[in-house]
């Protein structure tokens, strides 16, 4: 699985982005659980899927954002309409 761009994780859909998210923390996971019990992996699998789940949480939180910014705009010209 070689490093995502955050390009590429940002044209995503939503439902998308929230499967990848669960993909990634059950990776994580299994990542973890390989580490304790002393199982071959390799180290920098770790790093990656942090990674990967660190930029799909921000995509999440930069949309989220944006559309509460929407919302409070679109409530704001009402108002002073």
């Amino acid at each position: 699985m070689g490093i995502s761009k955050f390009a590429d994780i940002s044209s995503l859909l939503n439902t998308e982005i929230s499967e990848a998210i669960i993909e990634t923390e059950n990776e994580l996971f299994n990542l973890r659980f390989k580490k304790a019990t002393r199982q071959n992996f390799k180290p920098n699998e770790i790093k990656q899927a942090k990674r990967r789940l660190a930029q799909l949480k921000t995509v999440v939180t930069l949309r989220l954002k944006n559309s509460k910014q929407k919302s409070d705009d679109v409530i704001n010209e009402l108002i002073t309409n």
